[in-house]
């Protein structure tokens, strides 16, 4: 039996938070997708609040996964510790709110969802995700295994894959909000792809209203960054696995633009 697993790149800004609560129902019926992941930690461009939250998870979210901005927004610190349906990177600090990683009851029977952070030219260094991630599996019995790393590095992400080739259903990254088009299933039967992408304005610089990046670039005086407007896009990768087994059988990019046929 078939499990399609649909993965949706960061969401950014109020852009973003439109496509999601627009599309991704709409997406979810179109793939046939029986189970949704979706990082939100830039949905207010730097953090998450619990409303915008709650939002994406109406939208048609199961588990919404964030990284280096998770506590950006202070207010989600108390959210994150009443819902399970969010994750911060598991190899933060055990302090920290929140949890890592969680088991959904599905219709195939549970899922577990990992949330991992790397350390390769991050600005802020967790513990090191390739020995968490050893012992977080030491803690699963689940045939179904995600695992998110939300990095800079497309080395380290490749790494993780192969590591874990074999061992967990499918991995993917996010971070550079950038899609990649290596979405594969790697020699063992682990689903894979360097990052999702991201869903938010499609004419921008990584969702940001491309002068001000320039600006930066440039030198010249800094300047608040503000998302920007116009077409927006949803960048997502379809994972197909083996309920059985727990192995992929496809990994297919399953990207969507407004100026294409769905408004």
């Amino acid at each position: 039996m078939e499990f399609k697993v649909l993965a949706v790149g960061d969401v950014v800004g109020g852009p973003g938070m439109d496509r999601v609560c627009k599309s991704l129902r709409w997406m979810k019926k179109k793939t046939g997708a029986n189970f949704v992941v979706v990082n939100g930690e830039n949905a207010s461009v730097v953090g998450i609040t619990p409303n915008q939250a709650e939002d994406i998870l109406d939208a048609g979210a199961d588990v919404i996964t964030m990284g280096n901005h998770t506590y950006a927004k202070r207010e989600i610190a108390q959210y994150m510790e009443d819902s399970s349906r969010i994750l911060r990177p598991a190899n933060y600090a055990p302090q920290a709110p929140g949890r890592g990683y969680g088991i959904y009851e599905t219709s195939i029977g549970p899922v577990a969802v990992i949330d991992l952070q790397g350390r390769v030219n991050m600005d802020y260094t967790p513990d090191n995700p390739f020995l968490e991630i050893e012992k977080i599996l030491k803690e699963i019995d689940t045939k179904i295994i995600l695992v998110e790393l939300h990095a800079e590095a497309t080395s380290e992400k490749l790494a993780m894959g192969y590591m874990l080739d074999g061992r967990v259903s499918a991995l993917w990254g996010t971070h550079t909000h950038v899609p990649t088009a290596d979405a594969q299933v790697l020699p063992q039967g682990t689903g894979y792809v360097t990052d999702l992408g991201m869903t938010g304005p499609k004419i921008s610089v990584l969702g940001i209203q491309p002068n001000l990046s320039i600006a930066k670039f440039r030198g010249d005086l800094p300047e608040r960054y503000r998302w920007a407007n116009g077409p927006t896009k949803m960048e997502a990768v379809l994972f197909t696995i083996d309920s059985q087994t727990g192995l992929c059988r496809k990994a297919e990019r399953v990207d969507y633009y407004e100026d294409s046929a769905h408004g």
